[in-house]
């Protein structure tokens, strides 16, 4: 599997907050259910793209009419997708100019999703000090590696692993937040004393610099990716479409 660069452990650093990937993207979820109808998606949005910071509500919108005259819903989807959207955006902008503080690099993700037909469940470890990092490409990695040809279950993944790495990194705001107030503590880093963060910090030794995405060959069997295809009576549609 193709993996990106994986820097190893430094001290402790803080800097603003800021999606550790790539693209600062912000995941968005909605679930939006009117008069029996329900319209769910899932997509990402760009807050610093050109339209959203001259207009941002105007981007919003024009997005929200889009999307339901292109599924043919009833205009009352758009003051609820509104609602939704706005609401995520807001409360990724409130953590922005924020300080959080990384120790811990190696944090394990998760994924289990059922989109269409098809059933995925996978875990891993992430280098979240990796800024670089590319969830998108990684979902397409696996998606060829795994042969899953549904064109909404990359998106998926994509989307599911963004969302973790948000609140890993909105949980980090939180809490130096909260360590400023006392004064009393260490400013909490991102750090674990679970048994899932003991095995990451082992696997990291065990693999040094060789990727971001680590599976130790003798626990192969725990981290190997799990795909299924459901019956058609079994399916939940899952639309997920690329946002601003």
């Amino acid at each position: 599997m193709k993996t990106v660069s994986l820097s190893a452990p430094t001290r402790s650093s803080t800097v603003k907050f800021r999606m550790p990937t790539r693209d600062n993207l912000v995941p968005i979820r909605v679930d939006v259910e009117v008069d029996g109808q329900r319209y769910r998606d899932a997509f990402t949005w760009n807050p610093r793209g050109a339209a959203s910071v001259s207009h941002p509500d105007s981007e919003i919108i024009s997005f929200a009419k889009r999307t339901a005259k292109d599924l043919k819903l009833p205009a009352s989807f758009v003051p609820q997708m509104l609602q939704s959207i706005q609401g995520q955006l807001a409360e990724f902008r409130s953590y922005e100019g924020q300080e959080m503080q990384i120790k811990e690099k190696i944090m394990p993700l998760k994924i289990d999703l059922r989109v269409n037909n098809t059933l995925v469940r996978d875990q891993f470890l992430w280098d979240i000090g990796n800024l670089d990092s590319d969830p998108e490409e990684f979902a397409r990695t696996l998606c060829d590696d795994l042969n899953i040809t549904d064109p909404e279950v990359g998106p998926a993944i994509a989307v599911s692993i963004r969302e973790q790495l948000y609140e890993i990194a909105s949980q980090s705001v939180s809490a130096m937040r909260e360590a400023k107030v006392s004064k009393k503590r260490r400013a909490p880093e991102f750090a674990s004393n679970s048994k899932a963060m003991n095995n990451a910090v082992d696997m990291f030794k065990y693999f040094g610099s060789k990727g971001s995405v680590i599976r130790k060959r003798k626990e192969w069997y725990l981290y190997a990716p799990v795909v299924d295809v459901v019956p058609n009576e079994e399916v939940v549609v899952v639309d997920t479409t690329e946002g601003a």
